[in-house]
Order: C-alpha cells, then sequence, then structure tokens
C-alpha cells in the first residue's frame, strides 16, 4: 500500500491509520456535497470531545457501508477478531449465547471505526459502568416520526410531549436524528430495568396521543396512522438502540444527529438534516444541552403522576 493510499492520524497515545481516505462514500450526487473516508475520520476525530461523553460504556451497533452509499449497507452487533485489542468490549447475553460488542470509549476507537466505513453509531439506552449495569437503562428516547417530511409536525409534537414530560418533574431535550425526525432524550437515574421504563414510555405516548388524538399515535402499523405523526417508544428495551447524538447517517449530504436547545427547535430555519457533516461540530461547542441535569431522574414520582392524571 502506498503512502497516498493511507494516512496516519494521531489519537492520544496511539496512531489510527485510515485506509484509502480518497475512497467516496458520500456520493456529490443532486446537489449534495461529496464526501470521503478520510473526511468522515476528520469529523469523528474533531467531535469527539462532545460524542464520546454520549457513547462511554454503551454497547454499539455499528452501520457500516465499505463501498459508500451505493454500496451494500452492513448492521454490525459483532465485533470481529481483526479489532485492535484495545478497543473496548462488552460480551453480552442473548439467546443461544452471547454477542461482543464493540464500546466506544476514546478518539482512537472513534477514528478506526471511521476507517472500517462506519456511518453512524447506534447506541444502547444502558451502560455496562453503572449500577443495576445493561439491564438498567439511564435514557430514554420518544422517537417522533412524521408521516413525510413535515417538520413542523415534528415541532408540534415536540413541543406538546415536553408540555406533557413538565408536567410528570422529567426534563427532556430534542435532537434531530439526521432523518425525518426528532429524537427526546430523557436522563434516567437506572433504578428501573428496561420493562419498567418502556412501559412508562408506552403510558406517556398513549396519554400524548389521547390528548391529541388527530395528530398522533401510537399505531405500531403504518396503514392505521393515516397522516398522524407516530410516537415510537420502542427503542426502550433490551439490547434495543438509538442513534447516537452526533453521529453521522447514511444519506446523501451526510446530516449528522445533533443536539438542539429547545429555541433552536423552534426556528423555522431548523429540520432533522439541519446539520452536516461539514457543519455539526460548530453545533456541537455551543453545548446545547449544558441545561440538561448531569443526573437523571427517578420515575417514581412520574409514574404515580401520570397515574393520577389518567384517572382524573
Amino acid at each position: 500500500m502506498s503512502r497516498e493510499d493511507a494516512r496516519t492520524i494521531r489519537a492520544g497515545r496511539r496512531t489510527v491509520e485510515i485506509k484509502r481516505p480518497g475512497k467516496v462514500l458520500f456520493p456529490g450526487r443532486g446537489g449534495a456535497k461529496e464526501y470521503t473516508k478520510g473526511d468522515l475520520a476528520d469529523y469523528y476525530r474533531s467531535v469527539a470531545p462532545y460524542l464520546l461523553p454520549h457513547l462511554r460504556g454503551r454497547p454499539l451497533m455499528l452501520e457500516r457501508y465499505p463501498d459508500g452509499l451505493d454500496g451494500q449497507r452492513f448492521m454490525q452487533k459483532n465485533t470481529p477478531e481483526h479489532y485492535p485489542e484495545w478497543i473496548t468490549r462488552a460480551e453480552v447475553a442473548k439467546e443461544g449465547g452471547t454477542v461482543t460488542h464493540v464500546v466506544c470509549d476514546d478518539t482512537a476507537t472513534l477514528l478506526h471505526l471511521a476507517d472500517q466505513a462506519c456511518l453512524t453509531l447506534h447506541r444502547w439506552l444502558s451502560r455496562t459502568d453503572r449500577a443495576g449495569g445493561l439491564d438498567h437503562p439511564d435514557r430514554l428516547v420518544f422517537d417522533l416520526d412524521p408521516p413525510g417530511d413535515d417538520f413542523g409536525a415534528v415541532r408540534a409534537a415536540a413541543v406538546w410531549l415536553r408540555e406533557l414530560l413538565d408536567e410528570l418533574g422529567l426534563p427532556a431535550a430534542p435532537m434531530t436524528t439526521g432523518s425525518r425526525g426528532v429524537h427526546l432524550v430523557v436522563p434516567l437515574d437506572g433504578r428501573q430495568d428496561f420493562d419498567a421504563v418502556r412501559e412508562f414510555a408506552h403510558d406517556v405516548a398513549e396519554y400524548a396521543a389521547a390528548r391529541h388524538p388527530d395528530r398522533l399515535t401510537t399505531a405500531a402499523r403504518k396503514q392505521d396512522r393515516g397522516d398522524r405523526l407516530y410516537l415510537d417508544v420502542q427503542r426502550n428495551g433490551y439490547a434495543q438502540t438509538a442513534v447516537a447524538p452526533y453521529t453521522v447517517r447514511a444519506r446523501p449530504g451526510a446530516p449528522v444527529a445533533v443536539p438542539l436547545t429547545w429555541e433552536q427547535l423552534d426556528d423555522p430555519g431548523t429540520d432533522a438534516r439541519r446539520w452536516t457533516l461539514a457543519d455539526a461540530v460548530d453545533q456541537a461547542r455551543t453545548d446545547p444541552w449544558a441545561g440538561l441535569p448531569a443526573r437523571g431522574r427517578s420515575l417514581g414520582s412520574a409514574r404515580r403522576r401520570l397515574a393520577d392524571m389518567r384517572g382524573s
């Protein structure tokens, strides 16, 4: 391999090789900007200080495109044997055996994943290094999925859901998905297991849909939703994943899933693909989730409040 076929990037104590950095991963067609594997590596190195806190201790599912968006997609859970030994791994139980996931704890791991043409990082909502372990999530996610590209419907639904969560005493923060919708992320204290958290999320979504039956739905089947926005809580389960903040999405133009302030969500210029690989680091530097509590809340009091509201 010639020097032109590879470059090295220093990351802390390690040096990571990026092979074929000029390989196009995001073709520049239809007005979309072209991005290469080298561009992806540079982005992940730059955004690492803001992205890594959302990844540490969490098993990942990796969305890889070795030949770019025009090639085959691989959803990778198990860590290949050829991955460097210094990459953290988490062995997770599954039916009939185990899966050994990658855990991204440092910039060098991020760069290695970029070299593997991993575009999108899908993270667990629980951590290996917290009390209760992987059975107890410290994040709850509401996925606001519109029937089309109507971001106005997403914006309205996010406001309604935030109002409900405020009534329940739960802070929430919005994040564009880089696709069509928004995730509302609620930090938890990790005391409840996945079954309890998903049941609560389902009850909240059902109550929100009952408040706005013409605009919101919890119907899992698309044919039952009509033109209503779907409040999806299925990510709140054991071994389920959600896209990580600041991860790149596998779409033309390399849009990025970006945390927002509520003021930014209200901006008419904001949509799910507003930020891309070219400018997402600038958004990260503003620390849009600065007001989100560092320690999550218990669901105990919120569940009681919701029960009172549903009974009234």
